[in-house]
């Protein structure tokens, strides 16, 4: 039998369904195993299965002498260096796709959510503090129906954002490193989207052309009356500008489900931001997802470990 080594628990079955295939040596708790645990367990192994949260990097790589497979359960594979693991000869999957409607889903609850001011008035009533029953210029926010919505980034998330934006009216822009034809959707520069977008949402993946995109220059850019929202990684953002952004009232506001830092420091200026909704990485966070994305991690890891071809490989 195979040796593996599993950096989590998942969701469903798929961990016995793995065990019945091969020798497991799992990682019990909910945080990630220190860099050591994984030193210390994968010399013998002939496959890993790891999350977004463990980095492998080339130390891990050689210690492990027998490795064929990387498995990630992300759709980002950031956290390993791809380049190294393939001049070994080995193979990193990953698991798109099965997460982008939940990820779709979510950016748009935050659109929804820091528009229309949504926590704000759920915390206000929870602290007693709703002392009015109504009047007109109570707790204004912004309409998301007829404005426009611009997506960077053009992948499996941003054209299912583009279907959910198409039954709010929006006029949709993007910007991509091309022009996709069959999205219906404008495609314009990167400055012009940011001048011109009522929601900027990021979709791109994490590399060295993405890490911080988004700057103090760019936000800049943006309307005083935009959203920036962001559910891809938490380093394509300069946060330290985005937070100077929220304080000075260059953007209106934010919806982030990724940070620099995760989980957010507790001294985080975020934290004392109105104007922003915060959500602890939840893009796939859904029963249906997860289970089907640890299906999809260990279905890649075995059908490697047989000589067959994954469903989702790292080109």
């Amino acid at each position: 039998m195979c040796n593996v080594l599993v950096t989590k628990k998942l969701p469903g079955n798929w961990i016995d369904y793995l065990k019945r295939e091969c020798n497991v040596t799992l990682w019990e708790d909910i945080y990630p195993p220190p860099k050591e645990w994984i030193l210390n367990n994968i010399e013998d192994k002939d496959g890993i299965l790891i999350t977004l949260t463990e980095k492998i990097d080339k130390e891990i790589i050689d210690r492990a002498k027998n490795l064929k497979v990387i498995s990630t359960y992300s759709v980002g594979y950031d956290h390993i260096d791809i380049k190294y693991a393939k001049s070994r000869g080995i193979i990193v999957t990953y698991t798109p796709e099965v997460l982008t409607d939940a990820t779709a889903d979510l950016v748009f609850g935050l659109i929804l959510a820091v528009a229309r001011r949504i926590c704000e008035g759920d915390s206000l009533i929870r602290k007693g503090e709703w002392k009015t029953p109504w009047y007109p210029t109570f707790m204004l926010g912004t309409e998301v129906h007829g404005k426009t919505l611009g997506i960077i980034g053009m992948g499996r998330i941003g054209k299912a954002l583009v279907k959910r934006a198409k039954g709010f009216d929006m006029r949709i822009i993007y910007n991509s490193r091309r022009k996709h034809e069959e999205v219906d959707a404008e495609y314009v520069d990167l400055d012009y989207l940011l001048e011109n977008s009522d929601y900027v949402v990021i979709t791109v993946d994490l590399n060295e052309s993405t890490y911080h995109l988004i700057n103090e220059d760019r936000l800049k850019k943006m309307k005083r009356s935009a959203f920036l929202i962001n559910a891809s990684r938490g380093q394509v953002v300069d946060e330290k500008a985005l937070i100077k952004a929220l304080q000075e009232g260059w953007i209106k506001g934010a919806g982030l489900d990724v940070f620099e830092i995760e989980p957010l420091p507790k001294d985080s200026p975020l934290l004392k931001l109105n104007n922003v909704v915060l959500t602890p990485h939840l893009g796939s966070a859904t029963v249906e997802t997860r289970e089907k994305m640890a299906e999809i991690a260990v279905k890649n890891l075995l059908l490697v470990l047989k000589g067959e071809k994954p469903i989702y490989e790292v080109q």
